[in-house]
């Protein structure tokens, strides 16, 4: 009997899925980060031109020639190397570590069952679908995220600039200034005294704290659970994360992904911390042999994150053997929830940011007309 042995120049069989059994050198340190469009560019070519029969040197010569970014060509170069010398194309682009583990794993499926260029079609209606939930909530958030940052910068240059020359005018008033023009006043004598310094690191430590409460990793749990209570915006985030769970799982599935890895792809699809921790659970639970129907009855918080019609959806799905079938159809749905959501959410929140720069201007107008108003009132009497 000969032992059957391994040629050294091929790396031994991962688990290209299961994120947590990578080895750590393999393990995504960036996603691709400045290189998404050169990465659908990829995708959509390299589908077309595999499609059509030509070889997948050549078509990665092809899409060579289209790309701008110099960091793209030379991942492509070190691709086309371990091509060349016997890689498969999902062990090659591993090692890449752009692309997520969802994408290797349907190009693995499909070059295994000969159907690379359908499943680099799916690859890339996923990601497009998926830039468009993002932009919908990145779009919806630009609107009061500005009108927010834009009124403590205009209320910090009126009390900067205009405030210190009315203290003047109205120390020089014989008359009782009301509180809250005592208040003004010394805010803005303040300001005028110390304004160069104080301003420039009230501006640093705002920013910071956008920063550390929206974009750090590690904190970032933080601004998603404020934005998670606002009425309108945790809709717009519920409806983007169903609509991604249906469309990324049913179509995992669908490609023959076992159940347990799509979830755990699923899992790093998403960037919400509730929606991760959700995903982990139900990965583990259904591992062990449980139903969708037993994890979902198990996890205390899946009313807050999975609406229960369509939990019933799901579990419906999975005993009458078309679970693939419903995710897809769920996603759908709420693609539709998301636009229609996205055009009404502007008109929920400007009422809501009109009354909070109201109270801004109403409360400096107060302050800068009842002297005036008490001046011609002692003029009167």
């Amino acid at each position: 009997m000969f032992k059957k042995t391994r040629n050294k120049s091929q790396p031994p069989e991962k688990n290209l899925v299961r994120g947590k059994n990578l080895p750590k050198e393999l393990t995504p340190l960036f996603k691709g980060f400045g290189l998404n469009k050169e990465k659908q560019y990829f995708v959509e070519n390299l589908s077309m031109l595999t499609s059509s029969g030509m070889t997948i040197v050549l078509a990665l010569d092809s899409i060579r020639t289209g790309l701008r970014s110099r960091r793209m060509k030379k991942t492509l170069d070190e691709l086309k190397d371990d091509v060349q010398s016997g890689f498969p194309l999902w062990q090659a682009l591993e090692k890449t570590r752009i692309f997520r583990t969802y994408v290797i794993s349907l190009i693995r499926i499909g070059e295994e069952s000969g159907r690379l260029s359908e499943n680099l079609k799916v690859i890339s209606l996923q990601e497009e679908r998926d830039r468009m939930f993002r932009s919908k909530l990145n779009s919806a958030m630009i609107y009061p995220v500005f009108i927010l940052s834009l009124t403590p910068i205009v209320g910090i240059s009126i009390a900067w600039f205009i405030l210190p020359k009315l203290t003047i005018v109205f120390s020089q008033l014989n008359v009782e200034l009301p509180v809250l023009t005592k208040l003004l006043i010394s805010f803005g004598g303040f300001l005028g005294e110390k304004g160069i310094v104080v301003v420039p690191i009230f501006v640093l430590i705002f920013v910071t704290t956008l920063f550390f409460v929206f974009s750090f990793k590690k904190t970032k749990f933080v601004g998603q659970q404020i934005l998670f209570h606002i009425p309108g915006i945790k809709n717009l985030i519920l409806q983007v994360e169903i609509a991604r769970f249906g469309y990324l799982l049913g179509t995992l599935l669908d490609a023959g992904l076992p159940i347990v890895n799509a979830l755990e792809s699923l899992h790093q699809a998403t960037t919400f911390l509730g929606y991760k921790k959700m995903y982990i659970y139900l990965r583990d639970s259904i591992e062990n042999g449980n139903s969708f129907q037993k994890s979902f009855a198990s996890y205390a918080e899946i009313e807050k994150l999975i609406p229960y019609p369509i939990q019933q959806m799901i579990i419906t799905g999975e005993q009458s053997g078309s679970l693939s079938e419903t995710l897809l159809k769920i996603g759908k749905i709420f693609e539709t929830k998301i636009e229609t959501t996205t055009k009404n959410l502007s008109v929920i929140l400007e009422p809501v940011l009109l009354v909070i720069v109201w109270f801004g201007v109403v409360g400096v107008a107060l302050a800068v007309i009842l002297p005036i108003y008490n001046l011609i009132g002692g003029f009167g009497g």
